[in-house]
């Protein structure tokens, strides 16, 4: 039986359109609704997020359509999107996402983010065992959209005592959202599914925060150390399935046997080289947020 989420990415079903209209158009209300409230921090905290994800996610879908040749060049092209992708994600989610996690309540922040990769894991695990093509492709989507939902709620509960907008929050939503976006949107074309789904993770911060925001619930740091731990270990999650294959069997390993046929050592070698590309890509991608963090 086809999943809800193989449905939602299914270009011909409107389901997807569907979706992606009803959180833009919620999205949309509610920033109405927050800009008479006065959240302008929630407002722009939500938009941030939308704006990194969706121009990650475009800039993934051209370059995807500029490399749908299963060539060696091209092959290696991939293993440095996601290798950057990756690298980015792993260490904005340890520089910026842990410690806001941590900051609510040690014990249980920890304990959310243990929770949220096992529930990752689960999930991606779920996809796969269906034997569905796309399933990797799939469990992403849920995944960030349970990270972000979750990341909207307590940063709605708790904006009344976040730091300013600034330069450095900026580089924490763009360093993890945008990378997230151009690495999901890849898979998702490879699979031959519309990235116009991951308009709802895409909006699910603003859409969150803000109906907290508004309702302003009672404070309570446990839970908010859970939740948001919970969607931590859901990214951290993302972020390690994204990191680049070493082995030549994989989707980013496409290259036609015919490329080789007349060398026989060329696949080991094609192999060495893709596993210093990997980690190189990896370092490069994390070096860059660090950099960017460093200089603000």
């Amino acid at each position: 039986m086809t999943s809800l989420l193989a449905q939602l990415t299914d270009r011909d079903d409107s389901v997807g359109p569907m979706m992606v209209l009803l959180a833009g158009g919620g999205m949309v209300l509610l920033t109405i609704v927050g800009i008479w409230a006065s959240l302008g921090k929630l407002l722009g905290i939500g938009w941030v997020a939308f704006a990194a994800m969706a121009g990650g996610a475009w800039m993934g879908v051209q370059a995807e359509c500029r490399s749908s040749d299963a060539t060696e060049e091209q092959s290696r092209r991939l293993i440095w999107a996601y290798g950057l992708s990756s690298g980015a994600m792993i260490t904005s989610t340890t520089l910026f996402l842990v410690p806001t996690a941590m900051s609510h309540h040690t014990t249980l922040g920890g304990l959310g983010i243990a929770i949220g990769i096992v529930v990752g894991f689960a999930i991606h695990t779920m996809h796969v065992s269906t034997g569905e093509p796309a399933g990797s492709a799939l469990s992403v989507v849920w995944e960030l959209s349970l990270h972000s939902f979750g990341a909207g709620l307590v940063i709605g509960a708790v904006y009344a005592t976040m730091s300013a907008l600034g330069p450095t929050l900026g580089v924490a939503i763009v360093s993890h959202k945008a990378p997230a976006g151009y690495a999901a949107a890849r898979r998702l074309a490879q699979q031959g599914l519309s990235a116009w789904v991951l308009g709802v993770p895409a909006s699910a911060v603003c859409i969150a925060a803000l109906i907290v925001g508004i309702v302003d619930p009672p404070v309570a740091d446990g839970l908010h150390a859970l939740v948001f731990g919970g969607a931590t270990g859901l990214f951290l999650h993302v972020a390690i399935d994204f990191l680049p294959r070493c082995g030549w069997e994989g989707e980013v390993h496409t290259v036609p046997a015919s490329e080789s046929a007349d060398r026989k050592d060329v696949p080991g070698e094609r192999v060495r080289g893709a596993r210093w590309e990997a980690i190189g890509s990896t370092l490069l991608g994390g070096g860059l947020v660090v950099a960017a963090w460093a200089l603000l």
